[in-house]
Protein backbone atom coordinates (compact mmCIF):
# COMPACT_ATOMS: atom_id res chain seq x y z
CA UNK A 1 0.00 0.00 0.00
CA UNK A 2 1.64 3.59 -0.72
CA UNK A 3 2.37 5.64 2.32
CA UNK A 4 -0.28 8.34 2.66
CA UNK A 5 0.95 11.76 1.82
CA UNK A 6 2.89 13.20 4.83
CA UNK A 7 3.14 10.07 6.44
CA UNK A 8 6.40 9.44 5.07
CA UNK A 9 9.78 9.16 6.97
CA UNK A 10 12.09 11.95 7.33
CA UNK A 11 15.81 11.65 7.87
CA UNK A 12 18.67 14.26 7.64
CA UNK A 13 22.17 13.99 7.72
CA UNK A 14 23.73 16.88 9.90
CA UNK A 15 26.90 16.56 12.33
CA UNK A 16 28.02 14.26 14.73
CA UNK A 17 25.33 14.61 17.27
CA UNK A 18 22.05 12.06 15.92
CA UNK A 19 18.18 12.17 17.34
CA UNK A 20 16.00 9.75 16.99
CA UNK A 21 11.95 10.28 17.01
CA UNK A 22 9.81 7.42 17.44
CA UNK A 23 6.38 7.87 16.57
CA UNK A 24 3.32 6.64 18.41
CA UNK A 25 0.53 4.13 18.19
CA UNK A 26 -1.53 4.31 14.64
CA UNK A 27 -0.01 7.50 13.73
CA UNK A 28 2.73 8.67 11.51
CA UNK A 29 6.09 10.41 11.10
CA UNK A 30 3.32 13.64 10.33
CA UNK A 31 3.28 13.89 14.05
CA UNK A 32 7.12 14.49 14.77
CA UNK A 33 8.21 15.98 11.56
CA UNK A 34 8.00 19.61 12.72
CA UNK A 35 10.53 18.60 16.04
CA UNK A 36 12.57 16.71 13.55
CA UNK A 37 13.03 19.45 11.06
CA UNK A 38 13.33 21.94 13.80
CA UNK A 39 16.37 19.55 15.08
CA UNK A 40 17.76 18.96 11.39
CA UNK A 41 17.66 23.03 11.36
CA UNK A 42 19.69 23.01 14.40
CA UNK A 43 22.52 20.90 12.28
CA UNK A 44 21.80 17.50 14.26
CA UNK A 45 21.45 14.39 12.36
CA UNK A 46 17.72 13.41 12.46
CA UNK A 47 16.06 9.89 12.24
CA UNK A 48 11.86 9.42 11.82
CA UNK A 49 11.35 6.09 11.15
CA UNK A 50 7.68 4.92 9.66
CA UNK A 51 7.00 1.95 11.91
CA UNK A 52 5.33 -1.09 10.04
CA UNK A 53 1.82 -1.19 9.24
CA UNK A 54 1.41 2.43 9.83
CA UNK A 55 0.91 5.47 7.45
CA UNK A 56 -1.17 3.31 5.01
CA UNK A 57 -4.26 1.66 6.08
CA UNK A 58 -5.29 0.17 9.55
CA UNK A 59 -5.42 -3.49 8.16
CA UNK A 60 -1.68 -3.12 7.50
CA UNK A 61 -1.29 -2.43 11.45
CA UNK A 62 -3.25 -6.09 11.94
CA UNK A 63 -0.82 -7.54 10.97
CA UNK A 64 2.08 -6.22 13.35
CA UNK A 65 3.44 -6.56 16.47
CA UNK A 66 5.26 -5.13 19.02
CA UNK A 67 8.28 -7.14 17.81
CA UNK A 68 8.09 -5.11 14.28
CA UNK A 69 7.67 -1.89 15.58
CA UNK A 70 10.71 -2.40 18.09
CA UNK A 71 12.83 -3.66 15.72
CA UNK A 72 12.61 -1.07 13.22
CA UNK A 73 13.55 1.77 15.75
CA UNK A 74 16.44 -0.63 16.90
CA UNK A 75 17.67 -0.69 13.39
CA UNK A 76 17.50 2.79 13.04
CA UNK A 77 19.19 3.82 16.44
CA UNK A 78 22.16 1.12 15.12
CA UNK A 79 22.44 3.10 12.20
CA UNK A 80 22.77 6.64 13.98
CA UNK A 81 25.35 4.49 16.37
CA UNK A 82 27.29 4.07 13.24
CA UNK A 83 26.94 7.65 12.18
CA UNK A 84 27.46 10.13 15.06
CA UNK A 85 29.45 10.06 17.77
CA UNK A 86 26.02 10.83 20.53
CA UNK A 87 23.00 9.63 20.02
CA UNK A 88 19.38 11.08 22.13
CA UNK A 89 16.16 8.82 21.46
CA UNK A 90 13.12 10.89 21.66
CA UNK A 91 9.14 9.73 21.31
CA UNK A 92 5.56 10.85 21.42
CA UNK A 93 3.40 8.21 23.31
CA UNK A 94 3.96 4.73 22.22
CA UNK A 95 7.09 6.38 20.51
CA UNK A 96 8.14 7.21 24.06
CA UNK A 97 8.04 3.34 25.16
CA UNK A 98 9.55 2.05 22.69
CA UNK A 99 12.64 5.29 23.32
CA UNK A 100 12.24 3.88 26.97
CA UNK A 101 13.30 0.41 25.29
CA UNK A 102 16.20 1.16 23.41
CA UNK A 103 17.32 3.02 26.34
CA UNK A 104 17.09 -0.23 28.35
CA UNK A 105 18.34 -2.13 25.93
CA UNK A 106 21.32 -0.01 24.63
CA UNK A 107 22.71 1.68 27.82
CA UNK A 108 25.33 4.32 27.95
CA UNK A 109 25.17 3.88 23.79
CA UNK A 110 22.16 6.60 24.27
CA UNK A 111 23.28 9.57 25.49
CA UNK A 112 19.55 10.86 26.54
CA UNK A 113 15.45 10.37 26.57
CA UNK A 114 13.10 12.86 25.80
CA UNK A 115 9.69 11.71 25.84
CA UNK A 116 6.36 13.25 25.18
CA UNK A 117 2.61 11.88 27.04
CA UNK A 118 4.65 8.08 27.15
CA UNK A 119 2.33 5.98 27.14
CA UNK A 120 2.61 3.10 29.75
CA UNK A 121 -0.84 1.06 30.46
CA UNK A 122 -3.69 0.30 27.94
CA UNK A 123 -6.47 1.20 30.26
CA UNK A 124 -10.07 0.65 30.87
CA UNK A 125 -12.40 -3.19 31.22
CA UNK A 126 -11.95 -3.58 27.85
CA UNK A 127 -8.23 -4.27 27.82
CA UNK A 128 -8.02 -7.13 30.10
CA UNK A 129 -10.62 -8.62 27.35
CA UNK A 130 -8.33 -7.94 24.71
CA UNK A 131 -7.18 -11.58 24.40
CA UNK A 132 -10.45 -12.87 23.35
CA UNK A 133 -12.37 -9.75 21.95
CA UNK A 134 -9.60 -9.60 18.79
CA UNK A 135 -10.88 -12.71 18.16
CA UNK A 136 -14.30 -11.50 17.98
CA UNK A 137 -13.90 -7.87 17.33
CA UNK A 138 -11.61 -6.70 14.13
CA UNK A 139 -11.50 -2.98 15.30
CA UNK A 140 -12.39 0.56 18.01
CA UNK A 141 -12.86 3.39 17.50
CA UNK A 142 -9.38 5.54 16.32
CA UNK A 143 -7.48 7.69 18.71
CA UNK A 144 -5.93 10.40 16.36
CA UNK A 145 -5.77 13.98 16.73
CA UNK A 146 -6.08 14.59 20.31
CA UNK A 147 -5.11 17.94 19.63
CA UNK A 148 -6.45 21.25 21.88
CA UNK A 149 -5.18 23.54 18.51
CA UNK A 150 -8.16 24.22 16.06
CA UNK A 151 -5.87 23.93 13.26
CA UNK A 152 -4.08 21.03 14.51
CA UNK A 153 -4.73 17.75 12.68
CA UNK A 154 -2.68 14.04 12.96
CA UNK A 155 -2.19 12.06 10.23
CA UNK A 156 -3.45 8.43 12.15
CA UNK A 157 -6.19 5.57 11.44
CA UNK A 158 -9.56 5.96 12.02
CA UNK A 159 -9.96 2.59 13.96
CA UNK A 160 -7.62 0.64 15.88
CA UNK A 161 -6.88 -3.26 14.99
CA UNK A 162 -7.76 -4.93 18.25
CA UNK A 163 -4.52 -7.40 16.89
CA UNK A 164 -2.55 -4.57 17.22
CA UNK A 165 -3.55 -3.53 20.25
CA UNK A 166 -3.03 -6.37 22.30
CA UNK A 167 0.76 -7.18 21.11
CA UNK A 168 1.00 -3.13 22.01
CA UNK A 169 -0.69 -4.38 25.58
CA UNK A 170 1.87 -6.99 26.17
CA UNK A 171 4.91 -4.25 25.01
CA UNK A 172 3.62 -2.01 27.62
CA UNK A 173 3.96 -4.94 30.23
CA UNK A 174 7.55 -5.51 28.98
CA UNK A 175 8.58 -2.22 28.80
CA UNK A 176 7.08 -1.50 32.57
CA UNK A 177 9.38 -4.22 33.48
CA UNK A 178 12.90 -2.71 31.97
CA UNK A 179 12.25 0.63 33.20
CA UNK A 180 14.65 -0.12 36.80
CA UNK A 181 17.05 -0.63 33.99
CA UNK A 182 17.03 3.04 32.71
CA UNK A 183 19.58 5.51 33.59
CA UNK A 184 19.91 7.80 31.42
CA UNK A 185 18.74 11.59 31.93
CA UNK A 186 15.08 11.58 30.92
CA UNK A 187 13.00 14.54 29.94
CA UNK A 188 9.54 13.97 30.43
CA UNK A 189 7.04 16.37 29.15
CA UNK A 190 3.17 15.38 29.71
CA UNK A 191 -0.32 17.33 29.08
CA UNK A 192 -2.72 17.22 32.24
CA UNK A 193 -4.81 17.00 29.93
CA UNK A 194 -4.53 14.11 27.70
CA UNK A 195 -7.68 11.78 26.18
CA UNK A 196 -5.66 8.96 24.67
CA UNK A 197 -2.95 8.56 27.62
CA UNK A 198 -3.68 9.82 31.59
CA UNK A 199 -1.39 11.37 33.20
CA UNK A 200 -0.99 8.38 35.54
CA UNK A 201 1.20 6.72 33.07
CA UNK A 202 4.08 9.72 33.14
CA UNK A 203 3.84 9.40 36.83
CA UNK A 204 4.50 5.43 36.45
CA UNK A 205 7.82 6.11 34.09
CA UNK A 206 8.92 8.78 36.38
CA UNK A 207 8.59 6.40 39.64
CA UNK A 208 10.41 3.14 37.97
CA UNK A 209 13.32 4.29 35.92
CA UNK A 210 16.55 4.50 37.40
CA UNK A 211 17.88 7.80 36.01
CA UNK A 212 19.18 10.51 38.34
CA UNK A 213 18.90 13.79 35.98
CA UNK A 214 15.38 13.76 35.52
CA UNK A 215 12.92 17.11 34.39
CA UNK A 216 9.41 16.86 34.52
CA UNK A 217 7.58 19.48 32.25
CA UNK A 218 4.10 20.20 32.40
CA UNK A 219 2.51 21.10 28.81
CA UNK A 220 -0.77 23.23 30.36
CA UNK A 221 -1.77 24.00 26.93
CA UNK A 222 -1.80 20.74 25.00
CA UNK A 223 -3.71 17.60 24.59
CA UNK A 224 -1.70 14.41 23.57
CA UNK A 225 -0.72 14.80 20.53
CA UNK A 226 1.48 18.11 21.75
CA UNK A 227 4.46 18.02 19.49
CA UNK A 228 1.14 19.55 17.19
CA UNK A 229 -0.35 21.56 19.55
CA UNK A 230 0.10 24.97 21.12
CA UNK A 231 3.31 23.46 23.40
CA UNK A 232 5.21 22.52 20.45
CA UNK A 233 7.42 25.31 20.36
CA UNK A 234 8.59 24.34 24.05
CA UNK A 235 8.98 20.67 23.51
CA UNK A 236 11.36 21.53 20.65
CA UNK A 237 13.20 24.18 22.68
CA UNK A 238 13.41 22.23 25.84
CA UNK A 239 14.14 19.43 23.94
CA UNK A 240 17.51 20.88 22.05
CA UNK A 241 18.93 22.90 25.38
CA UNK A 242 18.52 19.02 26.68
CA UNK A 243 20.35 17.94 23.64
CA UNK A 244 23.51 20.78 23.62
CA UNK A 245 22.97 20.38 27.77
CA UNK A 246 24.47 16.94 27.29
CA UNK A 247 26.10 17.57 24.40
CA UNK A 248 27.87 20.60 24.07
CA UNK A 249 28.95 19.88 20.34
CA UNK A 250 25.93 19.73 18.77
CA UNK A 251 25.72 24.00 19.38
CA UNK A 252 29.14 24.13 17.22
CA UNK A 253 27.04 22.20 14.51
CA UNK A 254 23.83 24.52 14.76
CA UNK A 255 26.57 27.45 13.72
CA UNK A 256 27.61 25.48 10.85
CA UNK A 257 24.61 24.60 9.70
CA UNK A 258 23.31 28.16 10.20
CA UNK A 259 27.04 29.16 8.27
CA UNK A 260 26.06 27.06 5.27
CA UNK A 261 22.54 28.81 4.61
CA UNK A 262 23.29 31.78 5.16
CA UNK A 263 21.24 32.53 8.45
Amino acid sequence: MPVLPGAEPYRHEGGEIGVLLCHGFTGSPQSMRPWAEYLAERGLTVSLPLLPGHGTRWQDLQITGWQDWYAEVDRELRALLDRCTRVFVFGLSMGGALALRLAAKHGSDVQGIVVVNPANKVHGLAAHALPVARHLVRTTKGIASDIAKETGVEIGYERVPLHAAHSLRRFFRLVDSELPQVTQPLLLLHSPQDHVVPPADSARVLSRVSSTDVTETLLEQSFHVATLDHDADRIFEDSYAFVTGLAPSADKAADKEGASTGD
